[in-house]
């Protein structure tokens, strides 16, 4: 274990196996489903769609305090002298205030960082952390290179309606468009860490090729690498991923996923991610 442990939450989504580097530790979020509590990494991606098409109510929440006590405490056995703690955007979930509540009883110096991302955005920030963490880096040097990733990284999504955004309450500025739901296909981004509108469309076809097109302008001229991620929707993401390796054949990477179920139950079936990397 280096000076410096990561801790994060499920809804980062690392891509490259990440998710299992020694000197990390991932929180899950939680899914509630019949019932019953599930940490999201139970849940498939065909289990999450299953349940979702047939109506079946789920809901999620954030991680106990005492889960990331215990991640803390886990971190500080294993010699880490500091914890740098990155989660999930603070104006989407109580995550961030979750790992705040529980720094304070932690026994060794803990840096909670609100990415005011999800998904690959989230994930990619954490990377940038261990890496530098890797290094031998104090917890102020791998703040500032997760902050540097979360300023040059951006997230644009597709949905196929906005019903699961409605309700759980996250439509944000979308609000105004869902009252015509059913006849526009919308983009929307993730801005200081709320959902924004950004386009609307008429079909679905029409909202992969914009939702491509407007990643390939996000990532400027300079070196970008790509992450799309899915909920259901392996085909679209393959499509999605082809279109942008067209507009930037130079890409360093083009990492292709899904989405956990945590956020796949507020965005549903259908969905694509793009999070544009540049630098």
């Amino acid at each position: 274990m280096p000076r410096v442990a990561i801790v994060t939450d499920s809804a980062c989504c690392l891509p490259g196996g990440l998710m299992w580097a020694s000197r990390l530790i991932v929180v899950p979020l939680r899914v509630h489903l019949d019932g019953v509590d599930h940490a999201e990494t139970d849940l498939t991606g065909d289990q999450l769609v299953a349940k979702l098409r047939a109506g079946v109510a789920l809901t999620t929440s954030q991680p106990t305090p005492q889960a990331f006590v215990a991640a803390y405490e886990r971190a500080a056995a294993q010699g880490a002298a500091e914890v740098v703690s990155i989660h999930l955007s603070a104006a989407l979930s109580g995550t961030h205030a979750t790992a705040c509540a529980a720094a304070r009883e932690a026994e060794l110096r803990v840096h909670v960082v609100d990415s005011a991302s999800a998904g690959f955005g989230l994930g990619f920030a954490v990377r940038a952390g261990l890496a530098v963490a890797e290094a031998g880096a104090g917890g102020a040097a791998v703040v500032a290179a997760v902050g540097e990733s979360l300023r040059c990284s951006e997230v644009l999504f597709y949905v196929d309606t906005l019903e699961y955004l409605r309700r759980g309450g996250r439509i944000g500025s979308a609000a105004a468009w869902a009252g015509s739901a059913l006849a526009i296909k919308p983009i929307l981004r993730l801005e200081a860490g709320r959902i924004v509108a950004a386009e609307k469309v008429r079909t679905a076809a029409r909202g992969l090729a914009r939702l491509a097109e407007m990643a390939g302008a996000a990532a400027g001229d300079g070196p970008v690498e790509f992450g799309v991620q899915h909920v259901g929707a392996a085909q679209r993401a393959g499509e999605v991923a082809g279109r942008l390796r067209e507009l930037r054949p130079d890409a360093e990477a083009i990492a292709v996923g899904e989405v956990g179920a945590a956020i796949g139950v507020h965005v549903g079936p259908g969905t694509l991610a793009v999070t544009v990397r540049r630098g």
